[in-house]
């Protein structure tokens, strides 16, 4: 709660920001955000730093949050230490991300789905979904790669991460004037999630994508390719030791299919320092939904 030496009414308040003087009310009686200073008549007077705080609330609310969204995160932000708006929020995300990452590693699934629908509640899909989840898969791979955790504790996680954005992402609607797209993991990969956050991506842009994911046979994908004919591949690779293979699957496609844009992903194929630089630069897809954006654009010229 807020509480500064006060200079503003109630009426100079409701006119410099916009609200109503009873809404302003309920709000502090309600959720006691700031606590206005009293003249001696009794009525309210405001500081400048009310003034900052109801200014960001109404700002949220506008947005589209609830007030008691807007306050929460108020309260976990901890708005009155001076952060910027963009520290507070990054910093929050982060909590959240770290608390979905103990319920998970705990195998605490009913705490986990609380701080997803707390985390959807708050931030946007693609927050949640390429910033929270996608720097969380990185978290738990790395974990996972340094044995400071089990692969039932990575198989646990991946699975409800799988499950969370696969509810989401065959209920996003398609613009059937876009190309088709085919996305897959490559040979001998097993981790998939990478790759269905960027599929969901793809998704919320209206793109129509076929979502292969793991475990496809060898020679299938030219079959399934050469059925759907779509404008673009995307092809996931996370783990080194499946680079190789990767590009010679890449390397065949791109003499069977053309007109095929190929674009690759995955940390084995964004960080390799061997053949990418020089030969498949073009295809990297990058690891930023600003790179994608980048990548998308270029090719749809």
């Amino acid at each position: 709660m807020l509480s500064q030496e006060g200079k503003y009414n109630i009426k100079a308040i409701s006119k410099m920001l916009g609200i109503q003087a009873g809404t302003l009310r309920a709000w502090e009686r309600r959720y006691k955000m700031i606590a206005p200073t009293r003249n001696e008549s009794g009525h309210r007077l405001y500081s400048d730093e009310h003034v900052r705080v109801l200014k960001w609330l109404i700002d949220k609310v506008n947005k589209g949050f609830t007030i008691s969204q807007a306050v929460s995160i108020l309260e976990s932000t901890k708005l009155s230490t001076g952060y910027s708006e963009n520290e507070k929020v990054e910093e929050y995300s982060l909590q959240l991300q770290n608390e979905l990452l103990e319920a998970l590693i705990s195998f605490d699934e009913h705490h986990a789905h609380e701080l997803m629908n707390k985390a959807f509640s708050m931030y946007t899909i693609d927050k949640v979904v390429i910033d929270i989840l996608g720097s969380l898969l990185v978290q738990i791979g790395h974990l996972w790669e340094d044995k400071k955790i089990t692969s039932a504790h990575e198989r646990f996680a991946s699975s409800f991460l799988r499950s969370r954005i696969g509810m989401i992402l065959h209920n996003l609607p398609v613009n059937g004037m876009l190309p088709k797209v085919v996305s897959v993991c490559g040979p001998g990969e097993w981790h998939e999630l990478g790759l269905l956050i960027f599929t969901l991506y793809l998704r919320r842009k209206g793109f129509e994508v076929i979502y292969i994911g793991t475990g496809i046979a060898d020679g299938d994908l030219e079959i399934v390719l050469d059925e759907i004919k779509p404008k673009f591949l995307f092809i996931s690779c996370t783990m080194p030791g499946n680079v190789d293979k990767t590009l010679e699957l890449v390397d065949s496609l791109i003499k069977s299919f053309p007109s095929l844009h190929i674009g690759l992903g995955g940390a084995a194929l964004t960080n390799a320092e061997h053949r990418l630089i020089s030969t498949y630069q073009s295809l990297i897809v990058g690891e930023k939904q600003s790179h994608w954006d980048e990548w998308l654009i270029q090719k749809l010229k």
